[in-house]
């Protein structure tokens, strides 16, 4: 190399070094002074759903701690996939936020074409709420515990139905999981949503199924449907006298719906950080409580960490479940 070429090559790596650092400098100015400017918070569903609802609750708590607005955006198109992509090739900033159900894991088990990655170009916040899934039967059928539904349909293999809210929905999932692990064999009936699923439960058309609570409830309490078994971990705290299914023989399953915010992959750790801690602040607040108990939710919280190894754990789950039960995206 020649010595002027040399100069050359010398003043370009310097010019780099300097670029590089610039960035970096800029990159932590932005951390520490977020946000300043509005923040688009992604639904990618219509308004009134769950994480509509719950997006529309806590926003109000992070534009008072955080000091900008927080703008609900409802992107309401091919099961959340618009609104989450929007969301994967937004400037990775902090400025575009996601509220996601727990379907953010159902959708890429069942349908591997998607114009995003789950894990690579998405980066968890906080799971923001939960609730359980119940597993419920019509009350003709004589069982009141899940080990007495198994041995029915042990007895009675392919003969009983269960109810979901469409094919290669999280219901359709959890129970096709849970029948692998119980050994048993059930007939899936698809409808066109929780509601008409609840509806053929309620006539007996269906024998079976699993059901947020929110949707549920008002029927156990009525007695036209009888819950045989909570999916969460512990026992849910509208029907505390409820075994989970863990506590019935299958330790370790969970059956829940989940509620979290995500960001674009390579906002700063710094950004993540703070939008996380102001959540779990909120999380604490008794109002806000009481708000997401009137929806039959639960506060979750926890760090970026704990919410990354929830996805995972589900899109491992959910992606085995469907190859094994040849399950996939209409």
């Amino acid at each position: 190399m020649t010595q002027a070429a040399a100069r050359r090559f010398g003043i370009r790596s310097l010019a780099f070094v300097v670029m590089a650092l610039a960035a970096l400098r800029a990159a932590g100015a932005d951390a520490d002074t977020y946000p300043n400017r509005p923040v688009r918070l992604i639904v990618p569903f219509a308004a009134g759903g769950l994480n509509d609802v719950v997006a529309r609750l806590v926003a109000p708590y992070l534009e008072r701690s955080l000091g900008q607005p927080f703008i609900v955006d409802n992107r309401p198109a091919a099961s959340g996939i618009v609104g989450t992509d929007a969301t994967a090739k937004a400037p990775p900033d902090g400025y575009t936020l996601l509220m996601v159900a727990s379907s953010f894991t159902v959708v890429p088990a069942t349908n591997p074409k998607l114009p995003y990655d789950p894990e690579r170009d998405l980066a968890p916040i906080v799971m923001v709420a939960k609730n359980s899934l119940l597993f419920l039967v019509n009350p003709k059928v004589p069982a009141h515990l899940l080990a007495e539904f198994v041995t029915l349909a042990k007895a009675n293999p392919g003969k009983l139905n269960y109810a979901s809210p469409g094919a290669a929905t999280q219901t359709h999932l959890v129970i096709e999981l849970f029948s692998r692990k119980a050994d048993i064999k059930l007939q899936h009936i698809p409808y066109r949503g929780g509601a008409p699923a609840m509806t053929a439960m309620v006539a007996g058309d269906t024998q079976f199924t699993a059901i947020s609570t929110l949707l549920s409830l008002p029927q156990i309490q009525a007695g036209a449907l009888r819950a045989i078994a909570s999916g969460s971990l512990s026992r849910d705290a509208q029907l505390p006298d409820l075994p989970t299914v863990a506590e019935q023989g299958f330790p370790g399953f969970e059956a829940i719906q989940w509620i979290g915010l995500l960001t674009t992959a390579g906002t700063p750790k710094d950004v993540i950080e703070r939008i996380n801690t102001e959540v779990n602040r909120a999380l604490r607040d008794p109002d806000l409580i009481a708000k997401f108990a009137q929806q039959g939710l639960s506060p979750a919280g926890g760090t970026p960490v704990d919410f990354q190894r929830t996805i995972a754990t589900d899109l491992k789950n959910w992606t085995e479940t469907a190859h094994a039960a040849n399950i996939t995206a209409q």
